[in-house]
């Protein structure tokens, strides 16, 4: 029984989902809902791992927008990779692995890049991928860290953040939870990446209101209100064993008085609500993870949080 690969084409959209929603490792952004918002900026290059016409797995990707010689999994979030349900293992996740790797090459192709899901979203373990990259000779090409807490066994939170929440909530910071401060919350981002870094954010309001109305369970935005204003907040992603923090924000006078504090001790409560494990405060690299922004790091480190990596791989695709 030989395994095989079949182009995702617009129609099989909901059968994509429907297998997504019962992978061991998917989250949202596996899904056809969320990869579809990027409309025609990538040109999609997804795979059905199929044997015997029954679907094993789902391969997320496109081609990447600075090389038309790439295919990468997925140039349009964060991680991507090979998802299943837990039958490609072993064996049988190199032999998929290298069917993936002869399809692209006989598109002439030149590389793939893998951008392999962090372990706190596997709802049972599943690196069988990483280690066929391993056997197939694929190169790590990059690595972030990522701060995450374990609700279970949290680790101690500093004596500066607790006196920041006692700041926070002695200045009257409210915690104020809706898709309707979305608004408001990215006048503040926008501000807060413009004034610090000359940036603007990834999702534009739009995008983001259209993410959040697609996924009304899984996107949250959670924000600091002081004096009826928006003062900082954060934007969470909901997967079935975490909540993320996908975007972070906070204006002059949120800062002044450590509204962030409140609000992630809030994110954080909700973690148990959610059934879920981890909360993850997100990177604190930059310079594709060359460069770590330890203030950063110390500030999210200082919560309880551990760490964990995010991996890329690059293999090379030899028809």
């Amino acid at each position: 029984m030989t395994i095989n690969v079949r182009p995702f084409a617009s129609p099989d959209a909901e059968a994509w989902d429907d297998f997504c929603v019962k992978c061991l490792q998917a989250t949202l952004m596996h899904t056809r809902r969320f990869l579809s918002y990027h409309g025609d900026r990538f040109e999609d290059k997804s795979l059905f791992i199929e044997q015997d016409g029954k679907c094993l797995g789902l391969f997320p990707a496109a081609l990447s927008p600075v090389d038309a010689k790439t295919v990468v999994s997925h140039p349009g979030v964060t991680y991507g990779g090979i998802v299943h349900q837990g039958s490609l293992r072993g064996e049988l996740m190199i032999q998929a692995l290298e069917v993936i790797q002869g399809h692209y090459a006989s598109q002439h192709l030149s590389s793939l890049v893998y951008k392999a899901v962090p372990t706190f979203y596997h709802q049972a373990p599943a690196q069988d991928d990483l280690y066929a990259l391993f056997r197939l000779g694929a190169k790590r090409i990059r690595c972030d860290i990522s701060s995450t807490i374990d609700i279970q066994h949290r680790l101690p939170v500093s004596e500066r953040r607790r006196r920041s929440l006692k700041k926070a909530l002695k200045a009257g910071v409210a915690i104020v939870n809706g898709r309707e401060y979305l608004a408001e919350l990215w006048n503040v981002l926008n501000d807060n990446l413009q004034r610090k870094h000359g940036l603007a954010p990834v999702h534009s309001l739009t995008e983001i209101e259209l993410l959040s109305e697609r996924f009304p369970q899984n996107i949250k935005c959670i924000c600091a209100e002081i004096n009826g204003k928006i003062e900082a907040g954060v934007v969470l992603f909901s997967t079935p064993t975490s909540l993320h923090a996908q975007y972070i924000a906070s204006s002059s006078v949120g800062y002044d008085i450590c509204a962030l504090d409140a609000v992630f001790e809030n994110c954080i409560s909700l973690v148990g609500d959610n059934h879920a494990k981890w909360f993850d405060f997100g990177i604190s690299t930059e310079d594709s993870g060359m460069l770590l922004n330890a203030g950063l790091f110390r500030f999210k480190s200082e919560f309880g949080s551990g760490s964990f990596i995010h991996e890329f791989f690059e293999m090379s695709l030899v028809a």
